[in-house]
């Protein structure tokens, strides 16, 4: 979504790092580039006037100027306008005080609000509640059919007494699904409504009777993050006509220039709440400021990565594998099959990559990435026996023709990732000793070793009267000097009948070639 945004600001900002000192004219250009990045990602007009004032502001500050680098300040101005352009801190939830919490959703036509219905349904179920999801859009073709099957997918209750399709009273639906969500003990009532494909009178009448005949906990307005500058109109017409309390963005995993994150909540006043990144029900989180705009600025969103990896890891399996790993035993193909599974689970790992810092300047390298290489990958380890995935040694050519012919790829696949592996399983058996670095368990570095040599030196002496002193053997008598050759091979004697004369000095002998 904010590709070219996070390129272009990323350019600016790698300009400023060879410059010891800004001057006011370094200042101005850079706040010009900014600006031209802004407006270029569909970012309203007053929204950008307001951002590159500030920066200009704190940019000749004090803040600056006494910088030891001050481009990395610059960065940082930047970082923090940002955040607080889209809000400042994550706003959560406001629940009820006497349950059920009412949360009514409104928008246009094709922003998403059913299937959104169902992402925060599964979400909160997740964070321990009971969600009941409300059918009140009775006008759109198929829309209760739709959000039964979303219900049903996220594993809520759906209230759905209407078949809806032009049929049934909207507003009194919404107001019987309160009683039935008290009477079954659900804490959360969400409540979808009907939009329109344009702003009208109607459709604001609608949504308001809902509103008045409820009285809900939360409004939240779903707009869809590709519209662009329009989702400011949209959202300035609700304001007037509905009101709303947040912000849920849809379809951040677009293609399009994200000018409506940044524009919504400065020209509302309303806080981004929630955001939706795919199409799937759990690509779905809480809307993050400080996290979006460090990934803007490609500084990377790492508690993101730390919070999908918690949720989705096992903790008895990673505590097993780990466990298996200090311990210094066998990385086998079944682990290594287990590890990938887990990291799949996750998410695409072009997205998981994309959270590390850095990774914008490899967007190429990421889009080059294809999940069903992962799933390649399973399906050979899979088409193996248990012994052969113990054991990849044994896997000779017609087994790996067995395996690649069960999996459906080449004999030359099966070698590579069996090759693979075993460098992976390398690089574990090192991180069980400790990769020769001193402190680390099991690890046994040059200093370990050497303090290992240093002591082979320093045995104590078998004679009891000198080991009762503490004298090492070394301090003994010299040991006699090794003999090479003949003597050496014959442990310095020779046989009987050839021992030499008594007194014989072999260094008197005059050797060929000796004057």
């Amino acid at each position: 979504m904010f590709e070219t945004l996070s390129d272009r600001l990323t350019s600016v900002f790698s300009s400023l790092r060879a410059k010891g000192r800004l001057s006011d004219s370094d200042i101005d250009a850079t706040t010009r580039e900014i600006r031209i990045a802004l407006l270029e990602a569909d970012v309203a007009l007053p929204v950008v006037k307001a951002f590159v004032a500030q920066v200009k502001e704190r940019a000749r500050g004090a803040e600056v100027s006494q910088a030891l680098n001050p481009a990395q300040q610059v960065v940082k101005i930047v970082n923090d306008e940002l955040i607080g352009i889209l809000g400042g801190e994550t706003r959560r939830l406001r629940l009820a005080k006497t349950p059920p919490t009412v949360l009514m959703l409104a928008g246009l036509q094709g922003a998403g609000k059913t299937t959104l219905a169902g992402k925060l349904a599964r979400w909160l179920r997740e964070q321990g509640h009971a969600p009941m999801l409300v059918a009140a859009d009775l006008q759109r073709p198929n829309a209760v059919q739709q959000l039964q099957v979303m219900g049903e997918r996220a594993a809520v209750a759906v209230y759905a007494p209407e078949p809806g399709n032009g049929v049934g009273d909207p507003i009194e639906v919404a107001r019987r699904s309160i009683d039935e969500a008290r009477r079954l003990q659900h804490d959360i009532v969400i409540i979808d409504t009907a939009g329109r494909l344009g702003i009208d009178q109607e459709m604001m009448k609608q949504a308001a009777d809902i509103r008045d005949a409820v009285s809900p906990d939360e409004v939240l307005f779903v707009v869809d993050a590709m519209i662009g500058q329009d989702a400011v109109t949209t959202a300035q017409a609700f304001m007037e006509g509905v009101g709303f309390d947040g912000v849920v963005l849809t379809k951040l995993d677009g293609d399009a220039r994200g000018g409506a994150a940044l524009s919504v909540r400065h020209i509302t006043g309303r806080p981004i709440m929630f955001a939706s990144t795919g199409e799937k029900l759990e690509d779905f989180d809480a809307f993050h400021p400080d996290r979006m705009a460090s990934r803007i600025l490609d500084m990377g969103d790492i508690l993101t990565l730390i919070e999908q990896a918690q949720k989705t890891f096992d903790e008895e399996q990673a505590a097993k594998m780990a466990g298996k790993l200090t311990s210094g035993e066998n990385f086998t193909l079944e682990d290594f099959l287990e590890q990938m599974m887990m990291v799949q689970k996750m998410g695409p790992i072009k997205n998981l990559l994309g959270m590390m810092p850095g990774m914008g300047q490899m967007r190429d390298q990421l889009n080059s990435i294809d999940d069903r290489d992962l799933d390649r990958i399973a399906a050979i380890i899979r088409s193996m026996t248990p012994a052969e995935r113990q054991d990849p040694k044994i896997l000779n050519g017609s087994r790996r023709a067995r395996i690649a012919a069960g999996s459906g790829v080449s004999v030359s696949a099966v070698s590579n990732l069996v090759t693979r592996f075993y460098e992976a399983q390398k690089m574990m058996k090192r991180v069980a000793g400790g990769m020769g670095i001193p402190g680390m368990p099991g690890g046994r570095g040059k200093a370990a070793k050497a303090q290992k040599k240093a002591k082979k030196g320093r045995r104590v002496s078998g004679d009891p009267r000198k080991a009762a002193l503490g004298k090492p053997a070394a301090e003994e008598e010299p040991a006699a000097p090794k003999q090479g050759g003949v003597l050496g091979n014959l442990g310095g004697k020779l046989p009987p009948g050839m021992e030499l004369p008594p007194g014989f000095d072999p260094s008197k002998l005059r050797l060929p070639g000796q004057n």
